[in-house]
């Protein structure tokens, strides 16, 4: 289970490309489009956000988020290459959140976080959430916006039922985000993780795609 975090790291920019998005698949395809927010610009990651993800890893309580070790801009290359792959294979939707793109900044603005959908479950129609931001995104809604607007895109997009996340039971900020995005608690996992030599309980939440759900508080 992955679950949420939020990075504490300072602010990280992208690279900027000179024009638009030019996200293709290996069979020379288009992918979906992402999903829209009001006030964000969601995109797939490009090979140029290597430095800002670096910068997002930086930390140790971020670390725990990468999977893998993201120390290097070689590392930093590599976790975004998963990415696209997972992608292509059907398994994950990973999109960079940034800043509204200004002037000539094609790809968008500054790095603000990220939210994936993964585990994807076409036979079910499940799927699994994680999302983090950076310390200095915090506090402006941009988790609560970015999850609303992946959960009605995995609902639209991917036609999907049910969306899962989970979080350690000592992060209420992140349960704040999941209960602005609409999703429920459903109940609590004992001792799910283990950082170090200390285990956490993880409480998760759902959302269904009947889930009547109102304006974010």
């Amino acid at each position: 289970m992955t679950t949420t975090g939020q990075a504490t790291t300072g602010q990280a920019t992208t690279g900027q490309a000179t024009t638009g998005q030019t996200t293709t698949e290996a069979d020379g395809t288009a992918p979906l489009p992402p999903p829209e927010a009001p006030g964000l610009l969601l995109r797939y990651w490009e090979s140029f956000d290597a430095p800002a993800v670096l910068g997002a890893f930086a930390t140790p309580e971020m670390a725990r988020q990468s999977g893998r070790p993201v120390t290097t801009l070689a590392e930093a290359a590599t976790w975004i290459t998963d990415r696209r792959a997972a992608r292509e294979a059907g398994r994950e939707h990973s999109f960079a959140v940034l800043a509204p793109r200004t002037g000539d900044q094609a790809a968008g603005g500054r790095l603000l976080g990220s939210v994936t959908l993964g585990a994807v479950d076409p036979v079910h129609q499940t799927g699994w959430i994680s999302y983090w931001t950076l310390a200095s995104a915090r506090g402006r809604g941009v988790a609560t916006t970015a999850l609303r607007a992946l959960a009605d895109w995995s609902f639209t997009e991917l036609s999907l039922f049910r969306l899962e996340l989970g979080h350690r039971t000592n992060n209420p900020a992140s349960c704040t985000v999941a209960h602005r995005a609409g999703f429920a608690v459903e109940g609590l996992e004992r001792a799910r993780l283990r950082y170090g030599d200390q285990r956490y309980d993880v409480e998760r939440h759902a959302r269904l795609a009947t889930d009547e759900v109102g304006e974010a508080g």
